[in-house]
């Protein structure tokens, strides 16, 4: 133990820096994990006494008739809150919590208590699956468990999302046109002057507004760079991309025009890959298709996806079949990877490849994992999406990225302290790879 620990006694730094036969001494990951399990531990602990106290109390209060049942809870609410030192409505949302884990969700409490999950996961859990109905809660429960446990924060929530989203396929169509008929923009007053503008639309379409604000922020910064009209006296836009998005914005909507444009910004548009199964093109009622999904949006109607796969200007279509993969790769003759490759890379990661990073993958690098100078390809198998703060401390951060054979496209990433993470793909594309015989690729 490090001689500066606060919680460690004279006596206990001793013990620690002695080595022992057979024993390693934890380094600062081990004791920040094993203080992240105790508060998993903990915290199913405290699930089970609040659901416990609301159920004491109910008890007490049966002999009053059922009439007092609401008066109950909200005292215990109050109590609650009163105890903890929250609020009431923060107690009301622990109580409703730990209802559902003991309740209804006791696998998810049962890996909370023994640390295999976080109480991150155990809330995007009840809040995901609370919120559909119930017989596809029964159905997907097992496997929802099944995925907190092996991924992180930010992969589980979209793993959950489009589990559910494929499990209430048959709906989305009508649940789409109710949420459409409900769309509007609001404005929402802020401080200093300020205020948020609120939009409610769908979501391929918000995707591609912010898509195209994005593509044209970007080309302002280049042509102050090469002597546009902004005043910029160290030769670049000092806007941040988030200021010259919100300036784009208001230059379209305000002067509805695109004339005040550099030329290079002029009727740029936004790409949105859309994913669509050949089965659901192909059937009128997309019985047994899986539904399609826009990157980074979710999935969609297939009605919409047909609309998309038109011919619409500005979306790239992409169809996939339920049983068959490619492999691109141009070896070592180009570094840059060509349009196509590129698509594919992104297209199967979904998201940045480092582990937790929840960055679309159009927005990250295409990143050689072993790197060209030292003999990569450039081949589906050596390419990945990184986000630029990733992509910096894959090269510069002391760890070690590498791809995991016949795995479509999952790489593994190994820290300074030597631990070990696996980052799988949205979309695995399968490994093709000679038969016994050695006359016909098959794939892995």
């Amino acid at each position: 133990m490090a001689d500066d620990d606060p919680f460690a006694s004279p006596d206990e730094r001793d013990v620690w820096d002695e080595p022992c036969d057979g024993f390693e001494a934890p380094d600062d990951v081990d004791r920040v994990t094993e203080v992240a399990a105790m508060m998993s531990v903990f915290a199913a602990q405290r699930v089970m006494r609040v659901d416990q106290l609301r159920r004491n109390a109910l008890a007490d209060a049966a002999s009053y008739g059922g009439a007092v049942a609401a008066v109950v809870e909200r005292s215990v609410r109050l109590e609650l809150a009163a105890a903890l030192r929250i609020t009431e409505h923060a107690a009301a949302g622990l109580l409703g919590f730990a209802q559902a884990l003991v309740h209804r969700y006791p696998a998810a409490l049962d890996a909370l208590g023994r640390a295999a999950i976080t109480e991150r996961h155990a809330e995007i859990l009840v809040d995901l699956l609370d919120a559909v109905e119930p017989e596809v809660r029964e159905r997907v429960t097992t496997t929802a468990v099944d995925l907190a446990v092996r991924l992180p924060v930010g992969a589980f929530r979209r793993q959950l999302r489009a589990l559910l989203e494929r499990e209430r396929a048959a709906s989305l169509a009508e649940r789409h046109d109710w949420a459409v008929r409900h769309r509007r923009v609001i404005v929402e007053p802020a401080d200093d002057g300020m205020a948020w503008l609120h939009a409610f639309l769908p979501a391929v379409e918000a995707r591609a507004i912010q898509g195209r604000l994005t593509a044209i922020a970007k080309t302002l910064d280049r042509s102050v760079a090469s002597g546009g009209d902004r005043d910029a006296s160290a030769g670049e836009d000092a806007r941040t991309m988030d200021q010259r998005r919100a300036d784009v914005l208001g230059d379209l909507l305000i002067d509805g025009e695109t004339a005040a444009l550099p030329p290079e910004a002029a009727g740029v548009r936004a790409t949105v890959m859309v994913t669509v199964p050949v089965l659901t093109l192909l059937d009128d009622d997309g019985a047994g298709a899986g539904p399609a999904t826009a990157d980074g949006v979710g999935p969609m109607s297939a009605e919409r996806a047909r609309e998309l796969a038109a011919g619409a200007d500005g979306w790239t279509r992409i169809l996939t079949h339920p049983e068959t993969g490619m492999v691109l790769s141009v070896g070592r003759d180009h570094y840059r990877p060509p349009p196509a490759l590129r698509k594919l890379v992104r297209w199967r990661a979904d998201r940045c490849m480092a582990p937790g990073c929840g960055i679309p993958a159009s927005r990250c690098e295409i990143d050689h994992t072993v790197a060209w100078e030292h003999g990569g390809t450039t081949s589906l198998d050596n390419l990945a999406p990184l986000c630029k703060g990733h992509h910096t401390i894959k090269h510069h951060g002391g760890w070690q990225v590498e791809h995991v054979p016949d795995a479509g496209g999952a790489l593994q990433w190994t820290s300074p302290n030597g631990r070990r993470y696996r980052v799988e793909p949205e979309r695995p594309v399968p490994a093709f790879r000679p038969t016994a015989r050695g006359t016909t690729p098959a794939p892995f």
